[in-house]
C-alpha cells in the first residue's frame, strides 16, 4: 500500500470508531428534549401514531407539512373531467370541492351537486321528451348534451338552415311550395293542384279560344313555376259553307258564334228549317240543311251520319228503276292544294234511296245528284256536305313505364294507317338535358303498341299524329329513376391508423342525387353487405342486432368535389355521429350514393377503405412514453432522498472533529402536479421527528 493510501484510510477509520459514541449521545439528547409533537399540529391537521412515532398529517383537502402550514388543496386544477367525470364543472371549496353537471346533463343521483365517490356521473337529458319543444311543423332530435329541431316533411326553415334551436333562433317552419301558379291569358286552371315540387297544374283555354300546345306548368325544385307552353288562340272558322244557288249575308267575322245568313237566288226556292250557320267550338261552321232547288223532283233530301244522303222519289215514279249520277267536288279552306272530283253511278228501284259517300274528314263538299229515268227525264239536285275531323284513336294507355298503346276508332282493321310520333324529354334537376326523337309507325292493328328508348328520371311529352286524318294527341310520360352512377372513389387499404377519405361529387345521370352516406362495418361483414339494405343504423341506435352504422350523411347540395372526410372525428354529419374507431379492430368503409324522386329510392355502393390492426396514434404513444419516463424519474428521486435522509440520521462524528446534528426530514409532494395522473389521486403530506 502506498503512503497516500494510508493517509486516505485514516479519517474513515476514525469515522467508524466514532459512530457508536455519536449514536449514544443522539439518543441521550432525544430522550432528554423530545417535544410533544401532537401539540404542534396545524389547525387543519390531525396527529397520528405511525410505527410508534407521533406524526402530524394535514386533513383531507389540505396539503402541507402538518405543523407549520396546511393550505387548501385545489382539487379542480387537474381538470373537471379527471376529478368529476365527463360533462361536468368542478368547484373548489375550502378544504374540499364539489361537482355539477353541464347544461343538458343531469347527475345520476338526481342532486344538483355531488362528489364522485359513490359512482355518480352526468347523463344526457332527453329534452325531446317535452312535447312541443320545437314548435309547430317541427320535430325534435336529441343530441349529446343538447337537442336540435328539424322541420317536418313538406316544410322548411325560413332562413334556409337545415336545423335550429329554439333558444338560439327565432325561426319557423314554413310549408314548401311554389305558391299560386301563373295566370294564363285566355286560359283557366282545370281541377285541383298541389304546390309541392314536381307537381303540375293543368290549363285549358276559355270559350272562344283553343290551343294545340302543352297545357301543363310544373312546380320546380326551386319552388318556382315553369312557364306553360300553352298559348290560347282565338277560334277562327274560316270562310262559311258554300250552298249552291244562294246569296250570303255576312259581316266577314269568323270567330266563335259568328253567323252567316243564306237566301235563295231568283228562280230557286228554299228547303230547310234554318237559313243560317254559326261558327262552333270545333272551329267549323255549323252544318245546315238549307238548300235552294229549281224543281222539287227529288223530295226530302237530307244528310245523315255526316257522309250519307237520302231522299224520296216522286210519287209517280215509285217502283221504277232509275239511275243516279253523283258528281262530288271537295275542298278545304285551310289547305288550298286539296281537291277532290269524283263521279259515279248507282241504279235502284227503291222508293227512299240512301247512299253513303267515302269522304275525307275536315273537308267541304258539293254533291250533285242527277237522276236519269227510263223516259230520259233528267233531274238534278245539289247538296253541300261538310265533314268534321273525327277522333282517329282514343284510350291511350301507358304500360311498362316506356310503352304506349291506343285504340283505333274510325277505320277498319284492313286499313293500314301511318302515325307520326314526336318525343321530347326534359329534366327539372338537369336544365341542360334535352332528349328528342321523331319517327313514323305504319300498322293495320286495331290496338297499336309502341315502346320508346327513354332515359330514366325524365318527364316526356309524346305527340301522336295520324297523318291521313289530320288528328293528333299529346301524352305525358314520366320515367322512373334508376341506380345512380357507381361511386367514383379512390380505394384505400391501410394498417394501424384511420385514413383521410376524399369524396368526389357524382353526376345526376339516372336521377337527382339526394344523399351521400359513409357506412362503417366490421371487416368480416364486408362480403355480406347489401347496398339496397337500409339496416345500417346510427351509432347511438338502440337496435342491438345491427353490427355496422352510418358514420356520416351529406345532402347532395352540401357536397363539394374532392371533399375531405376524417373517420372517427366525433362530429355529427346530418343526424349521424362519426364515432371514433376502436383500437385493435378491423373495419371496412362503404360509400353509398342515394337518389330519391317520385317516391322511388335507388342507390349505388362501393368499398371505400379497409382498415386493419388499428393501433394508437403517434400523439397517444408519445403521451404514454413521456408519462413512463416521468414515473421512472420520480421513483429514482424518492429512492435517493430516502438514502440521503438515512445517512444524515444515523452517522455522528466526534465533537472535536465533526458536529453531530439532528436531521429534520420534511417531504412534501402533490401528485396532481406531476401530470401523470389518469384518475383523481390525493397524497397526504407527512412530517416526522
Amino acid at each position: 500500500m502506498s503512503p497516500g493510501g494510508g493517509r486516505a484510510l485514516g479519517p474513515l477509520l476514525l469515522l467508524l470508531l466514532a459512530l457508536p459514541q455519536c449514536a449514544g449521545r443522539w439518543r441521550a439528547v432525544v430522550n432528554r428534549s423530545i417535544p410533544d409533537v401532537c401539540a404542534t399540529c396545524h389547525i387543519h391537521a390531525t396527529c397520528h401514531q405511525i410505527e410508534g412515532k407521533s406524526v402530524c398529517i394535514c386533513n383531507y383537502g389540505f396539503v402541507g407539512n402538518g405543523r407549520t402550514h396546511c393550505q387548501d388543496k385545489d382539487e379542480c386544477q387537474i381538470g373537471a373531467s379527471k376529478i368529476c367525470g365527463n360533462h361536468t364543472l368542478c368547484h373548489n371549496t375550502h378544504g374540499s370541492f364539489y361537482c355539477v353537471c353541464l347544461d343538458g346533463y343531469r347527475a345520476s343521483n338526481n342532486n344538483k351537486t355531488f362528489i364522485p365517490n359513490d359512482g355518480t356521473n352526468c347523463t344526457d337529458i332527453d329534452e325531446c321528451e317535452e312535447s312541443g319543444l320545437c314548435g309547430p311543423n317541427a320535430s325534435c332530435m336529441n343530441t349529446e348534451g343538447s337537442y336540435k329541431c328539424y322541420c317536418n316533411d313538406g316544410y322548411k326553415l325560413e332562413n334556409g338552415e337545415h336545423s335550429f334551436h329554439p333558444d338560439e333562433n327565432i325561426v319557423s317552419c314554413k310549408e314548401i311550395g311554389c305558391g299560386s301558379p301563373p295566370e294564363m291569358k285566355h286560359g283557366y286552371i282545370v281541377g285541383n293542384y298541389s304546390l309541392l315540387p314536381g307537381s303540375a297544374v293543368h290549363y285549358e283555354c276559355k270559350e272562344g279560344f283553343y290551343s294545340n300546345e302543352g297545357k301543363f306548368s310544373y312546380c320546380t325544385a326551386n319552388e318556382t313555376w315553369e312557364p306553360a307552353t300553352l298559348s290560347c288562340k282565338e277560334i277562327d272558322c274560316g270562310k262559311p259553307l258554300l250552298i249552291p244557288h244562294t246569296e250570303m249575308t255576312w259581316d266577314n267575322s269568323t270567330t266563335l258564334w259568328s253567323r252567316v245568313y243564306y237566301q235563295c237566288k231568283d228562280g230557286y226556292y228554299s228547303n230547310g228549317d234554318r237559313n243560317f250557320s254559326e261558327c262552333t267550338t270545333d272551329q267549323s261552321w255549323e252544318n245546315i240543311t238549307y238548300i235552294c232547288k229549281e224543281e222539287e223532283l227529288l223530295s226530302n233530301l237530307s244528310i245523315f251520319n255526316e257522309t250519307c244522303v237520302k231522299w224520296q222519289r216522286k210519287t209517280g215514279r215509285l217502283g221504277l228503276q232509275e239511275t243516279y249520277t253523283f258528281h262530288i267536288l271537295g275542298q278545304r279552306w285551310d289547305e288550298k292544294t286539296f281537291s277532290e272530283d269524283v263521279i259515279f253511278n248507282i241504279t235502284t228501284s227503291e222508293d227512299n234511296p240512301k247512299v253513303c259517300l267515302d269522304l275525307n274528314p275536315g273537308s267541304n263538299y258539293v254533291v250533285n245528284i242527277t237522276a236519269i229515268s227510263s223516259r230520259n227525264t233528267i233531274v238534278s239536285v245539289t247538296v253541300a256536305v261538310q265533314t268534321k275531323v273525327k277522333e282517329a284513336f282514343n284510350n291511350v294507355l301507358i304500360f311498362n313505364d316506356t310503352c304506349l298503346k291506343w285504340q283505333r276508332t274510325v277505320r277498319g282493321t284492313d286499313v293500314e294507317d301511318r302515325y307520326s310520333l314526336h318525343v321530347q324529354g326534359q329534366r327539372w334537376y338537369q336544365k341542360e338535358f334535352f332528349h328528342e326523337m321523331t319517327f313514323d309507325l305504319t300498322t293495320h292493328k286495331q290496338a297499336p303498341e309502341v315502346c320508346f328508348d327513354l332515359q330514366p328520371g325524365t318527364n316526356y311529352s309524346v305527340n301522336i299524329s295520324m297523318v291521313a286524318l289530320n288528328f293528333s294527341l299529346l301524352v305525358s310520360m314520366t320515367t322512373q329513376i334508376t341506380d345512380p352512377p357507381f361511386p367514383d372513389i379512390e380505394f384505400v387499404a391501410v394498417k394501424g391508423s384511420a385514413p383521410l377519405l376524399r369524396l368526389r361529387k357524382a353526376e345526376d345521370q339516372n336521377g337527382p342525387i339526394s344523399l351521400y352516406q359513409v357506412i362503417v362495418l366490421p371487416l368480416g361483414l364486408q362480403s355480406t353487405f347489401i347496398c339496397d339494405s337500409f339496416a345500417a343504423a346510427a351509432f347511438f341506435s338502440n337496435t342491438t342486432d345491427v353490427k355496422g352504422y352510418v358514420a356520416a350523411e351529406f345532402q347532395a347540395k352540401d357536397v363539394a368535389d374532392n371533399m375531405s372526410i376524417a373517420l372517427g372525428d366525433r362530429h355529427y354529419y346530418g343526424k349521424f355521429y362519426n364515432a371514433p374507431l376502436k383500437l385493435g379492430e378491423e373495419y371496412c368503409v362503404f360509400l353509398r350514393i342515394i337518389s330519391e324522386w317520385n317516391k322511388v329510392r335507388t342507390q349505388s355502393c362501393a368499398v371505400w377503405a379497409q382498415i386493419k390492426n388499428l393501433s394508437p396514434t403517434l400523439r397517444y404513444m408519445s403521451a404514454v412514453g413521456l408519462g413512463s419516463v416521468a414515473a421512472v424519474c420520480l421513483i429514482l428521486f424518492l429512492s435517493f432522498s430516502v438514502a440521503r435522509a438515512y445517512l444524515h440520521s444515523t452517522v455522528r462524528f466526534p465533537p472535536a472533529a465533526f458536529a453531530c446534528e439532528a436531521v429534520h426530514l420534511s417531504a412534501t409532494m402533490d401528485v396532481a402536479q406531476t401530470g401523470i395522473t389518469s384518475s383523481f389521486l390525493e397524497t397526504e403530506n407527512v412530517s416526522r421527528l
